[in-house]
């Protein structure tokens, strides 16, 4: 990286004269590659890291929405290959002091992301059980809705209003008592913050056993519902996870910097990449004892991602602070939809009769299944996708973990 990058009124980047080219030119003895290329390629790294996180920032996909969390695992899992292939081609300095240390550091806060990608998973799989009464709403109330459209049909009715299906007293009791229970769950999951897990099930080893519970037509109450949730224990904490995998990270020193022929900068880069994904992660998902309280210790103009990465952290900071999403289930853009949504139409149906529906109501009402249907199909599109992010994040950090661990001790031992 170039020294501009590194220029600020934070120590020790101020002082920091030399870019890491230079550094790596008096250091070759210390390179497994040739020290231009070897300089080439951690700036890149750096370049991409930076690229990530503007494109976040200036996405068209709302923060911390369903599309947005996506592009953002894509970018973390780019990250660490990249990542990989750098601390690959330089596996013999990794495998040596003092750069060992950092690295090994790095793969101890991954392997505590692994339990954040467990619980985060558990979020996801909850997050699919509010959308199963969202559906049952949406199909019951659908006569009303305008252009009215069954969940899951391609066919819509713009026929003469007088012959759309009627509402019926059924639909309506069927769908009070759904939105009852949907913003029992959501209500719910806000006071039980620290409930329910058992460690027991992770990625791959993940039973079907709930598939009858949660088939279609099925919707199960709050307490059966939290019995699927046990890929952690029932002690375990999001907001400590996160806290632990904070722990001690901080800007590489000068020294840190030429000691590893700046191969630290990478280490440090990835730390704070897995950091942010997984601050997000437990920010949007949710998940067992969530806490956002974590301090990034990142000199705002050290490096080239800096300034947009702490932009984020800021707008989610702020985000968490609004009054109508403190303590929240979680933040992600379509909970909060679904949560409003459901409140409302609870309200316009609230002691309502089909014989009082008149038209003024059948707008408000079919406004709000529409609403609804919206977050509907976008669940029922991207969680599934989400999950499998989410999975895939897992497996790479093992796989990651272990490819680098073989690698170090083979050469460790030469």
């Amino acid at each position: 990286m170039p020294a501009t990058d590194y220029q600020g009124s934070s120590a020790p980047f101020a002082s920091l004269g030399r870019s890491i080219l230079s550094i790596r030119r008096d250091q070759v003895h210390s390179m497994d590659a040739h020290p231009s290329d070897s300089a080439e390629e951690l700036e890149s790294f750096q370049r991409h890291i930076s690229d990530l996180f503007a494109n976040l920032a200036s996405s068209p996909d709302e923060i911390l929405s369903l599309a947005w969390i996506r592009k953002l695992l894509e970018g973390f899992l780019v990250s660490l290959e990249e990542f990989r292939v750098i601390m690959f081609n330089h596996r013999s300095a990794a495998s040596r002091p003092p750069l060992e240390r950092h690295v090994a550091e790095f793969y101890e806060r991954a392997v505590k992301a692994l339990d954040v990608c467990n619980a985060v998973r558990d979020g996801v799989n909850q997050i699919r059980q509010w959308n199963k009464h969202v559906e049952i709403v949406v199909h019951s109330l659908s006569s009303l809705e305008p252009n009215n459209q069954n969940p899951g049909s391609s066919e819509t009715n713009n026929e003469n209003p007088s012959k759309r299906p009627s509402l019926t007293e059924g639909q309506l009791r069927r769908s009070k008592k759904t939105l009852m229970d949907l913003i029992f769950l959501i209500t719910d999951e806000k006071d039980q913050s620290s409930s329910t897990s058992h460690r027991n099930r992770s990625f791959g080893r993940a039973k079907d056993s709930s598939r009858s519970a949660t088939s279609p037509g099925h919707v199960c109450s709050g307490s059966h519902f939290r019995s699927l949730s046990w890929s952690v224990s029932r002690t375990w904490s999001a907001a400590r996870q996160l806290s632990l995998i904070s722990a001690n990270l901080s800007a590489p020193s000068r020294h840190d910097i030429s000691s590893t022929a700046g191969l630290v900068i990478p280490v440090y880069t990835i730390s704070t990449v897995l950091l942010f994904t997984m601050w997000a992660l437990v920010a949007a998902i949710p998940c067992q004892d969530r806490g956002l309280q974590i301090h990034f210790s990142i000199p705002r103009t050290g490096f080239l991602w800096s300034s947009a990465l702490l932009s984020l952290h800021e707008r989610i900071t702020e985000e968490s602070k609004r009054k109508e999403r403190r303590n929240c289930s979680g933040l992600l853009k379509e909970i909060y939809q679904i949560e409003k949504s459901s409140h409302v139409l609870m309200e316009l149906l609230e002691g309502l009769e089909v014989r009082e529906v008149g038209e003024e109501r059948e707008r408000e009402v079919g406004g709000g299944v529409r609403e609804m249907r919206e977050v509907f199909e976008v669940f029922s599109e991207e969680l599934e996708p989400l999950e499998k992010q989410i999975r895939e994040v897992f497996h790479r950090i093992v796989r990651s973990r272990t490819e680098s661990m073989d690698s170090l001790a083979t050469h460790g031992h030469e």
